[in-house]
């Protein structure tokens, strides 16, 4: 794996280390060209596993703290224009002010690429507690409403009961009842860090 890379359960994504070195690049890459106001590089890269549908989740820190994090749960684009994507979706987080120039040379650039869902059982709390595996992300659904926590959330909330809570909180869900209708997938994820320094940008523009 990439230098700074985690991966969270054991099944294999089907991308080697320079799939992973590429796909750290193609988001660090998007969000530089963002900050400076010229197009994204949108060529096609080499590997074909690149090149195949899939879903990822970019996210964006500076001294570690969020600056962004935006991601796809429906496998539609091809993995590397699904990163491209999220990237520059990621330096306009909702959640946090515009990721700006000046914090380029700090920014942390790190991709995560889900695997398959697998349906989980939810009659109740307990019973999608009993199959919820610490590791697993998770997608909370019920009709048009989604929500998910990535992997990495198990460090900040390692009781799975928090972690289902915590869950529900985001999407909206009510936690002192079981929302009727909920379904609940769980995803595997590798994650891919951009090793590279970030020098700081020699031009700067506004993109439309």
């Amino acid at each position: 794996m990439v230098a700074g890379s985690g991966r969270w359960g054991h099944e294999d994504n089907g991308l080697d280390r320079e799939d992973g070195f590429t796909l750290a690049a193609v988001a660090a890459d998007a969000v530089r060209a963002r900050l400076r106001g010229i197009p994204v590089d949108g060529r096609p890269p080499r590997s074909p596993a690149l090149r195949r549908t899939g879903c990822s989740f970019v996210t964006l820190k500076r001294s570690g703290e969020l600056r962004g994090c935006i991601g796809s749960l429906d496998p539609v684009l091809p993995l590397y224009r699904d990163v491209a994507r999220n990237a520059a979706k990621a330096m306009h987080d909702p959640r946090t002010p515009a990721v700006t120039a000046d914090e380029w040379p700090a920014l942390d650039v790190s991709v995560a690429v889900l695997g398959p869902a697998v349906l989980l059982p939810t009659e109740d709390r307990d019973e999608l507690l009993r199959e919820l595996r610490t590791g697993d992300g998770l997608v909370l659904s019920q009709g048009e409403r989604r929500a998910t926590f990535l992997p990495t959330v198990w460090s900040m909330l390692p009781d799975p009961a928090d972690f289902v809570a915590a869950l529900l909180r985001k999407g909206g869900w009510p936690t002192d009842r079981w929302p009727r209708g909920l379904t609940a997938h769980r995803y595997w994820a590798t994650e891919y860090r951009d090793p590279r320094i970030h020098p700081p940008l020699e031009a700067r523009a506004e993109m439309p």
